[in-house]
């Protein structure tokens, strides 16, 4: 399956984003999404996974209760929320899947990785 993330840009801080990543090439409902991200010099970071049908969301601890993950099955589409946008959230946003919804905040359990986009807040 091919992903492409979109969506990112600049915006201040406390103001929102919703980063969409499209699939195709596979069968979306199949796979487990996730989204990380990643500043140079550091690793990945795990920001959000949804079960194949999105009825079970996981979140990292920095950004719980301020990122919602969804899912559009109708359209291959992940979607990632970002609310109340922190400086320290800037980084490169990845989307990616995965078949099995375990050990989900490892990013080597996931086979497919979109291109990223980069998300900058400002203070």
């Amino acid at each position: 399956v091919q992903l492409q993330a979109s969506g990112g840009g600049l915006v201040q801080a406390g103001g929102s984003l919703r980063l969409p990543c499209a699939a195709s090439g596979g069968t979306f409902r199949s796979y487990v999404m996730g989204w990380f991200r990643q500043v140079p010099g550091k690793e990945r970071e795990f920001v959000a996974v949804i079960s194949r049908s999105g009825s079970s969301t996981y979140y990292g601890g920095l950004v719980k209760g301020r990122f919602t993950i969804s899912r559009d099955n109708a359209k291959n589409t992940v979607y990632l929320q970002m609310n109340s946008l922190k400086p320290e959230d800037t980084a490169v946003y990845y989307c990616a899947a995965r078949s099995l919804y375990s050990d989900v905040a490892r990013p080597d359990g996931y086979n497919y990785w979109g291109q990223g986009t980069q998300v900058t807040v400002s203070s």
